[in-house]
């Protein structure tokens, strides 16, 4: 199988629900060629190529559903095209973009002989195609009996996967708002600025900062001799000392404060250029000048006695709690002290440079440098057997100790981050027992951080994880904000258009300021934005980081569901007018009307809109549509028929299971529900329809009053909506008093 080769022909990313899932997807369109003749068991020593580079595919379920059930399909044979997706999904799980091992794969078989759809998740677009070619060129040496170096590809995916992918703070919010079904909008590519939410019911978060932190409060805590003043005004215990300008100015202060002392950078963060336990003159000139590059000035102060812990507080209250501890190594008598780190420190996999990391690596940095001076060591040192070396004071926040902080010691901790002004913040406090009122044990705050990093909860050295992520998201959206607004989304054959633009009309009704997407253009309450068309991805998106906009309206036809997905994860309303299974040429997509395959038929496209419909929103469908019809018992939420026969058989049991309908009696629009009944008004008085009474534009004001309907908007706001639709409006709040 020398010359065999798999050629991806397309790739495009699908970020929002599509045909396949609700999930972001990356669909690429490969050619295997003559691997189409060669499954897994006709291509000799595959099986052991693959398991040996890759050993843990083994925990692939795959569809037979049991561990190992991938392998036993590699075994047994399957092809190239599903070892590929299998690949690309094991790659991305040990390049470390979590949940891809179980994530979502799919692979189809296309019109063409030998090609194929491959649906792979997709969690960040850049990893994903990166990830994708990795895994061919592996795949492909490994059918062609070549050598390949694996951990290099691993570890050059990783790298993308690090510089990419949210940071491990960010993460955990977005998936505690995942867990509280609030909805995501990644707003930077390679960032970790996240939008959480849609419309006027948005939050926005930066790592561990919110839009409810102020700058100020930031700008503060960020000058340390500023925030230690403050909150010593309320009676929070701080360390005394002062801002220095030299470093005979800073032995002074050192004199006056008393040995042993700390000397630090005024606003640095990380601990960079922080010097504790300084017990000489000596020691506090050497520290000077490296405090004073990491910042705008110098602070001495005097040293605190005990362990230093670093307290997270949101919406002022203790959420998590780590204490760190001394690193220390134990000569041997042969190695040297640097490389006693390595081989009793840095060997632990808890360790290493990448925010995934809990622990970081250790290094003789300036101040362990002069730590081990103070032992009369360096890091070239041979400890003697069993001399216990103190390499770092206060290293790694380690230890999880939540739940031994004292209710006292607690309580000053979010004091301090009030009168700070920040929502979220990183205490930092020393003492020598937490579990005990910080004051009595001469304990003190030494500083308070804004955007503090949430890692050391998520994933502590030793003890259990909290749920910090989960406090944050609870902090900005109450138990009753799921951080939606109203929104409707509007798909079909025929007719949607004219549905999505009488829904937003309707909404502009109720006073909600409504934006609406739609192949006309892109609308803000009656202001048109964008003439050109705009029932696509970006534009929907437009209206969904809108923080004015109070509900919306959002159009999407087949080639938006094929190419790039829904553009929101869940709607209130989802409308199907109609599917008419030749109307549309989507041969470009390998979409046939009447082809075998469910998931390249029409039917599989626009069944999408109704499979996003929330529990607790409705699908309005076409009652006259049997394909449209059949969705109802795919919806999780309500249904809600329309059609313009009052005698569909359809409508009857649909009445009797308590559902809703609107239909027309009598030359009028009639709202039925269960065995009650609402007339609305004539179709006469509907300007749209006006005297042709044309089937489409009447089955197009049913399926927007059911809209209206599933919204909740009230009886007064349909009629009225109805009669004015197409008439210039004034205030829509003076049209309903006249009504």
């Amino acid at each position: 199988m020398k010359n065999a080769n798999i050629i991806i022909r397309d790739s495009f990313s699908l970020p929002g629900p599509n045909i396949w899932t609700i999930y972001p997807v990356l669909e690429a369109w490969i050619d295997i060629g003559e691997l189409e003749d060669y499954p897994s068991d006709k291509i000799p020593g595959l099986y052991e190529r693959l398991t040996a580079w890759l050993p843990t595919l083994i925990e692939h379920r795959c569809n037979i559903g049991e561990r190992g059930g991938f392998l036993q399909r590699l075994r047994n044979g399957t092809w190239s095209g599903h070892i590929l997706e299998h690949v690309v999904l094991e790659l991305m799980n040990l390049a470390g973009l979590t949940g891809t091992r179980d994530g979502f794969g799919r692979t189809r078989e296309m019109t063409e002989r030998g090609v194929y759809k491959l649906i792979i998740s997709n969690l960040h677009e850049g990893c994903t195609r990166l990830a994708l070619n990795l895994a061919r060129d592996l795949l492909l040496a490994a059918i062609r009996d070549e050598p390949h170096d694996v951990e290099a590809t691993i570890a050059k995916l990783r790298r993308q996967v690090d510089r990419k992918h949210l940071g491990p703070s960010t993460a955990a919010i977005v998936q505690a708002a995942e867990k509280r079904d609030i909805p995501h909008i990644r707003l930077l590519p390679d960032g970790n600025l996240v939008q959480l939410g849609y419309g006027a019911a948005m939050r926005r978060i930066w790592t561990a900062e919110t839009d409810q932190t102020s700058a100020i409060a930031e700008t503060i805590s960020r000058d340390k001799d500023l925030t230690k003043e403050l909150i010593s005004s309320v009676g929070v215990p701080v360390p005394e000392g002062r801002e220095v300008e030299s470093a005979d100015d800073a032995v002074e202060a050192a004199e006056d404060i008393g040995y042993p002392v700390v000397l630090k950078p005024t606003d640095g963060n990380h601990g960079r250029g922080v010097f504790i336990d300084l017990v000489t003159p000596e020691a506090v000139r050497k520290a000077y000048p490296i405090a004073a590059e990491e910042g705008s000035g110098v602070l001495v102060e005097r040293a605190i006695q005990g362990i230093e812990h670093r307290l997270l507080v949101v919406g002022g209250k203790l959420v998590a709690a780590n204490r760190s501890d001394f690193i220390t190594v134990t000569g041997d008598g042969q190695q040297t002290v640097q490389a006693l780190i390595a081989s009793q420190i840095n060997n632990d996999p808890r360790r290493g440079d990448t925010e995934l990391h809990p622990l970081s690596i250790i290094r003789i940095d300036t101040a362990a440098r002069m730590e081990l001076e103070r032992q009369g060591l360096t890091g070239d040192s041979v400890p003697e057997a069993g001399r216990e070396v103190l390499i770092q004071r206060n290293a790694n926040h380690a230890f999880d100790c939540t739940d031994d902080v004292h209710p006292e010691t607690a309580a000053v901790a979010a004091l301090a981050a009030r009168v700070v002004g920040l929502d979220i913040a990183g205490i930092d406090l020393v003492c020598a027992d937490i579990s005990q009122p910080l004051a009595a044990q001469g304990g003190a705050i030494v500083e308070v951080n804004a955007g503090p990093s949430l890692l050391m909860h998520i994933k502590p050295g030793v003890g259990k994880p909290r749920p910090v992520g989960q406090a944050i998201v609870d902090n900005l959206f109450a138990a009753s904000e799921s951080g939606r607004v109203p929104l409707v989304g509007v798909s079909g054959t025929h007719g949607k258009t004219a549905v999505a633009k009488i829904v937003a009309h309707l909404l502009y009704l109720s006073g909600k300021h409504t934006g609406l997407a739609c192949s006309d253009g892109l609308y803000l309450g009656r202001r048109q934005v964008q003439k050109s068309d705009a029932g696509n991805f970006a534009a929907a998106r437009r209206l969904l980081m809108n923080r004015a906009v109070e509900a919306a309206v959002i159009e999407c036809g087949a080639e938006t569901i094929l190419g790039e997905g829904i553009a929101y994860d869940r709607c209130a309303v989802g409308v199907v007018t109609n599917v008419v299974a030749d109307a549309e040429n989507l041969s470009r997509w390998d979409v046939q009307p009447n082809d075998s395959d469910y998931y390249t038929t029409p039917r599989a496209i626009y069944r999408s809109q109704v499979d996003v419909v929330l529990p607790s929103g409705t699908a309005v469908l076409n009652a006259d549509d049997a394909l449209v019809a059949d969705f109802a018992e795919l919806c999780e939420g309500k249904t809600l028929f329309f059609t313009v026969d009052r005698k569909n058989p359809r409508i009857f049991s649909h009445l009797a299971a308590g559902e809703r309908v609107v239909t027309l009696d009598d030359g009028r629009i009639v709202l039925l529900a269960g065995s009650d009944e609402i007339r609305l008004c004539r179709l006469g008085d509907v300007p749209l329809i006006g005297k042709a009474k044309k089937p489409a534009d009447i089955a197009n004001v049913l399926a927007a009053t059911a809209a209206g309907w599933a919204l909740g908007l009230s009886r007064d706001v349909l009629k009225t909506g109805l009669k004015t639709y197409g008439i210039e409006l004034a205030d829509p709040a003076s049209l309903l008093k006249k009504k």
